[in-house]
């Protein structure tokens, strides 16, 4: 993609899309198009020091397109509600769905190739396994809203006979690193992790209430962000040649919990010290025990480059980030 291309981001002060920025920034892209509610200060804090052309309030933003009517040359759409405890729905469904659906019509309309987040939340239980299979989409029952609005979007999108030039769904699976400080209570574990260390020099993890896993060895795929935006920017600069598709993004490989905390313990060159507390009877129900992506498809599209290791990932979060405080 030509280092002038003009280059929507939306969800661009939250983790991952600021995240996103700064990487294009590095490689020469300057002509960014950022979407998001700007009103929030500890969001602010991930766009210092970067360049971008302009920013545009995300319910503003089919407005401000049919003013300006910028020639766009590319659309990440990273911009959802991503709250697992939110309950209500209509929320999901006015962020997740029809948003995207607005989006993917722009995109078709105007010829613009796309990426846009999915989540591993569309699996639910993951009885039906990992895969990225797109015919799988119709038979998912994803565990709480924001997991059924994603795969609600991944149906709708599956079924449209127009479509932009490319276009590709990535299911993220457990994202963890630097930018997700606002995240509060939906921050990765081991920024949890790290809170608990430094404020009482314990970790908290969760008792297992399921047969065949021990206390802490619940398995996920855990990702490095850096992982996340090197696919994104590979995908960009490959639309011409890649394959349209739904792809998974982990790194194929889960890793427990206890295994985090001690990468987390390690880092921070601490002993580890894990207490096991009962989960709350209100999730036990749902809690997915083992998840991992399938990264076949990804692969097989051309995708070479090594993934950082759950130690490598969090050695760099907590040494580079965590422990100076500061914004990739």
């Amino acid at each position: 993609m030509n280092k002038n291309a003009t280059i929507v981001i939306t969800g661009a002060a939250g983790f991952i899309g600021s995240c996103l920025v700064g990487y294009l920034n590095e490689k020469g892209y300057e002509n960014l198009l950022l979407v998001d509610e700007f009103d929030r200060e500890d969001k602010e804090l991930n766009l210092i020091h970067k360049k971008y052309t302009v920013r545009i309030e995300r319910e503003n933003f089919f407005e401000w397109l049919n003013i300006e009517q910028p020639k766009v040359d590319f659309v990440f759409h990273l911009g959802a509600r991503t709250d697992t405890t939110e309950f209500n729905y209509v929320i999901h469904q006015h962020l997740n769905v029809e948003y995207s659906k607005k989006i993917w019509n722009y995109c078709t309309i105007n010829n613009v190739p796309l990426v846009y987040a999915s989540s591993a939340a569309t699996y639910g239980d993951g009885k039906l396994g990992y895969d990225d299979d797109h015919a799988l989409s119709d038979k998912l029952i994803p565990l709480n809203p924001y997991g059924v609005s994603k795969n609600e979007f991944d149906k709708w999108m599956l079924h449209q006979e127009d479509h932009p030039p490319f276009w590709a769904g990535l299911k993220f699976f457990n994202v963890y690193g630097p930018n997700e400080y606002h995240k509060k209570r939906m921050a990765s574990v081991i920024f949890h992790a790290f809170g608990q260390v430094q404020n009482n020099g314990i970790v908290k993890l969760f008792k297992s209430h399921k047969r065949g896993y021990k206390d802490g060895e619940q398995l996920r795929d855990f990702i490095y962000v850096k992982d996340v935006i090197k696919v994104c920017a590979w995908l960009m600069n490959g639309c011409d040649t890649i394959s349209s598709a739904i792809y998974n993004l982990g790194t194929g490989k889960a890793r427990t919990f206890i295994d985090l905390v001690t990468a987390t313990y390690n880092a921070m060159d601490i002993p580890v010290n894990i207490d096991f507390i009962d989960m709350p009877a209100d999730i036990r129900e749902t809690y997915q025990y083992f998840t991992e992506a399938n990264m076949e498809k990804l692969r097989a599209a051309g995708y070479t480059e090594k993934f950082y290791s759950l130690e490598e990932g969090v050695e760099d979060y907590v040494k580079n980030y965590l422990l100076t405080n500061t914004y990739y």
